[in-house]
């Protein structure tokens, strides 16, 4: 029996080839896990592509292999690991090595798919001490989307708060588009008590944003000043909590129409990541205008990890599977992703 993992280049979709090779063993503190299901994110296409460069302190090797979300099966476990055995379900999350509090350089060295391979195989040893137990109530490929969106829409409405302080309840929350974080954020929100604001292109996928509790929708290219139609149905008291996704373009209408005192979860740059002069938005007045606190979201620790997890099992929250891949079609996963027709998640099984 041998490992199979799909590599990248790093030149393009289209590199990714599959190899085979001898199962590892894992060392001191280590597991071996069979990988059941990878979840796909859109920084797996940037990184496929040679586009994830905006973080300056990861290099770049020749080929690497993509992803950084699964969820697998403990087959084998390495001396001195005490917290879990053999036919534990478990979860990769994106930085092992990040417990708690604020991320650091070093932290962010351990990001799976990149710059250390990742987890688009049929096995792959990890560290114990970087897994979390996944949630027994959710499929392999609804727990498999926990790691990155889930992750990070919870930072970025509870990631201010204190361990244990769930926030949302009675405040206006904004989500632009319907990727995996904004669905992800959606669900948490609406769990949370709060109204749920959410903008997309599509008037089909906006409907089913509806459908999941959204109390509002917007179609920003019908309705470009999507700004003011926040402000209106929010009494002119503006969004308590941005997940700003759009970047250039979106910034300056996302403190628009931010409430007083209010938080920009600065999480995406889909409008691009040049630094164009006419793109430039005078931050510190609009953040002094209105008390905005403007945070930059690198996903989470694991103690908010599996804090988030207790809030899922709590509220019975299943992530949003929009289509699901075989392990030999994961070409076409990563072409359907980035074609930007999905709504909610899209994950391989292994």
């Amino acid at each position: 029996m041998s490992v199979k993992k799909w590599v990248t280049t790093l030149k393009g979709l289209d590199t990714l080839h599959l190899q085979e090779g001898t199962i590892p063993t894992p060392g001191k503190g280590e597991v071996l896990v069979e990988i059941r299901a990878v979840s796909l994110n859109y920084r797996d296409t940037e990184v496929c592509n040679g586009e994830y460069t905006h973080h300056k302190s990861i290099g770049q090797d020749d080929s690497i292999v993509p992803c950084s979300d699964s969820c697998g099966i403990v087959i084998q476990v390495g001396d001195g690991v005490t917290t879990l055995k053999t036919g534990d379900r478990v979860l990769s999350p994106f930085l092992p090595d990040h417990m708690t509090g604020q991320v650091t350089e070093k932290e962010l060295a351990s990001g799976l798919g990149l710059p250390l391979d990742g987890v688009l195989a049929s096995h792959r040893v990890f560290l114990a001490r970087g897994l979390v137990k996944a949630p027994e109530y959710l499929s392999d490929a609804e727990a498999a989307t926990l790691p990155i969106a889930p992750v990070t829409a919870w930072m970025s409405i509870n990631g201010m708060r204190p361990m244990g302080q769930d926030g949302g309840a009675g405040e206006y929350v904004l989500l632009q588009g319907t990727g995996g974080v904004s669905i992800a954020g959606l669900q948490i929100a609406k769990a949370a008590g709060a109204k749920v604001i959410i903008t997309s292109s599509s008037d089909e996928k906006l409907a089913q944003a509806k459908a999941l509790g959204a109390d509002y929708t917007i179609n920003y290219r019908t309705n470009p000043d999507w700004e003011k139609t926040v402000m209106e149905v929010t009494n002119n008291h503006g969004a308590d909590i941005v997940l700003e996704t759009g970047g250039a373009k979106t910034l300056k209408k996302s403190f628009d129409c931010i409430a007083f005192g209010g938080l920009i979860d600065c999480i995406g740059y889909l409008s691009g990541k040049v630094d164009e002069p006419e793109d430039r938005t005078n931050v510190n007045v609009l953040a002094l205008r209105r008390n905005v606190t403007l945070k930059g979201i690198i996903n989470g620790p694991k103690d908010r990890f599996e804090e988030m997890i207790g809030f899922y099992e709590k509220h019975q929250i299943r992530p949003v599977v929009n289509r699901v891949f075989h392990f030999d079609q994961a070409k076409e996963a990563f072409n359907f992703l980035y074609s930007g027709s999905h709504f909610g998640k899209v994950v391989i099984t292994v």
